[in-house]
């Protein structure tokens, strides 16, 4: 049997809902496909401690902002959930869990998108799987020596389900600083093998890092702006919502003990090799951090307010190199090295050489497919949760337009 439905919307985490939220205002026919639960992502893919790094006055999603008793604090994974689920009930989204799309394929007068239950026919299709589906294993991580647990970042769970010893931390993105302090504070021997990622403090001048990134515009920059679409890639700024939220990037970590090392470039006969890169790794981190407060001061400037920020002197290491990961006594190595777009169901040529998808204010170059939470689609705060819901408007209104 085929179902048909005017819209049909896979994924049911912000960018999903957020869509149908506008498709039921505008009163169109659709359902939303998920292969696990609401918001699942968020349920199973982050570790028990986990909180948002943005704060939930920050929580923007259309008929959903956060209206709770912390605004300035930062909501935990369960606290997250369940503000997803009771939203999703409030409009009475047609999600139908545990239905998980394997092709998307072109039709006659639409779509058919085959699924692990049954097939359904479409005339549009928004695909709201969001930008990174895919986790990226640098070059070499195949190599690890068989007596040493090898975990994903989403695997994680808490510091009990790692296997007593040292811990190899390969990423110092966000989701890798965060546990290596959460490792660390549990009395763990930490590594962390960095990569470059922008930093900012948590408050100055008063307010939430995320205030001036809204107010100075920096999320509305475009991908046109970027120095090369390559930059998609980059970590978003360090900053950790623990604690109520604090300081935390490469000097934070430096300086409570947890060892630094460069890029990650191999193993061989059990010696872990690093690029002798640390202090270069750093100095790009800063660079990006002084591109951001450029932003900072052009609003000072604008609003007659005082530059409420300095960028610290270079931190200079002498990092090692080879680690011997026996004789340190490294027993698990967790990569954090970011991921990839994976679109491989969807069955049309409409993908960069990047795997991102082609797509202008979310439409893509085939009539009534569309895509919804990618990062940059249409500017920096597309994919997160102050931002996603202007750009499933604007989906929707190009949806309901097409109509007339």
């Amino acid at each position: 049997m085929t179902e048909k439905v005017d819209v049909a919307v896979v994924g049911a985490g912000q960018a999903g809902l957020a869509t149908s939220y506008h498709l039921t205002q505008a009163g169109m026919d659709h359902v939303v496909l998920e292969a696990g639960r609401v918001a699942e992502t968020w349920r199973s893919r982050r570790w028990d401690s986990f909180c948002l790094v943005t704060p939930n006055w920050s929580v923007r999603l259309p008929g959903a902002a956060y209206a709770g008793r912390d605004p300035d604090g930062f909501m935990n994974r369960e606290e997250l959930v369940d503000h997803f689920q009771h939203w999703s009930e409030a409009f009475k989204a047609p999600v139908k869990e545990g239905c998980s799309v394997t092709s998307l394929d072109r039709e006659d007068d639409g779509f058919t998108l085959r699924t692990d239950t049954s097939d359904i026919s479409a005339r549009t299709v928004v695909v709201a799987t969001g930008g990174y589906q895919r986790p990226h294993l640098p070059r070499g991580a195949s190599d690890m020596p068989p007596g040493v647990t090898q975990v994903l970042a989403d695997e994680y769970r808490n510091t009990a389900a790692v296997p007593e010893g040292a811990v190899l931390i390969v990423g110092s993105g966000q989701t890798g600083c965060q546990l290596a302090e959460e490792l660390h504070e549990d009395g763990r021997k930490v590594i962390l093998a960095c990569g470059r990622a922008p930093w900012a403090p948590r408050r100055f001048g008063g307010h939430d890092l995320v205030w001036w990134i809204i107010e100075s515009g920096f999320w509305n920059r475009t991908l046109k702006d970027l120095p090369s679409p390559a930059a998609r890639l980059i970590s978003n700024p360090l900053a950790t919502g623990h604690g109520g939220g604090r300081d935390m990037h490469l000097r934070t970590l430096h300086a409570e003990g947890i060892e630094l090392v460069g890029r990650f470039a191999g193993v061989s006969d059990g010696t872990a090799h690093f690029d002798p890169d640390l202090n270069a790794l750093v100095d790009a981190g800063d660079s990006m951090a002084a591109l951001f407060k450029k932003w900072v001061d052009a609003l000072c400037a604008k609003r007659g307010l005082d530059i409420p920020w300095e960028l610290p002197p270079p931190l200079r290491i002498e990092p090692r190199t080879k680690i011997d990961l026996a004789r340190e006594g490294v027993s698990s190595v967790i990569w954090t090295t970011g991921y990839r777009p994976d679109y491989g169901w969807v069955h049309f040529p409409v993908f960069d050489d990047m795997g991102f998808p082609v797509q202008t204010d979310g439409h893509s170059a085939v009539d009534g497919l569309y895509f919804m939470g990618v990062h940059f689609q249409r500017k920096g705060q597309s994919a997160v949760l102050y931002g996603v819901g202007e750009d499933a408007e604007i989906v929707v209104q190009d949806i309901v337009a097409s109509r007339k």
